[in-house]
Parts: structure tokens; C-alpha cells; sequence
């Protein structure tokens, strides 16, 4: 796996989300994980605030 740090926006947009939804850092992580792969899906070399938000996204969807 390859690592990363989120640029500003996408790091603002992650830390929103953990507050909002109360998430731990384990699901920080995991958001990342996710956003990686979509990143990877998409042959793109560099993971975009587009990948973090949909990765948001589907913790969303795994929480009730």
C-alpha cells in the first residue's frame, strides 16, 4: 500500500467528517485506506479530496 497525506482541503474535509460523525481514529485510517484504493481504481497517482469524500461516504453508509 502506498502512503499519503492529505493535502489541506482533503484533511480539513476528513477531520470535519470525524467530528461530525464521531468517528475514532481507526476510521481516520480506514477513510484513508478506502481513499487510496478509489485513488487506485481511478489510475490516479495522487489521492484527490474527491476520493476522500467518497470514502466518507461509505463509512456513512456502514454506520447505523
Amino acid at each position: 500500500m502506498k502512503f499519503f497525506t492529505p493535502d489541506k482541503q482533503g484533511n480539513a474535509l476528513l477531520h470535519r467528517a470525524i467530528e461530525k460523525l464521531g468517528l475514532s481514529m481507526r476510521a481516520y485510517h480506514r477513510i484513508l485506506k478506502v481513499a487510496r484504493t478509489i485513488a487506485d481504481l481511478e489510475a490516479s497517482p495522487e489521492v484527490e479530496t474527491p476520493h476522500i469524500s467518497e470514502a466518507i461516504g461509505y463509512r456513512r453508509l456502514d454506520r447505523s
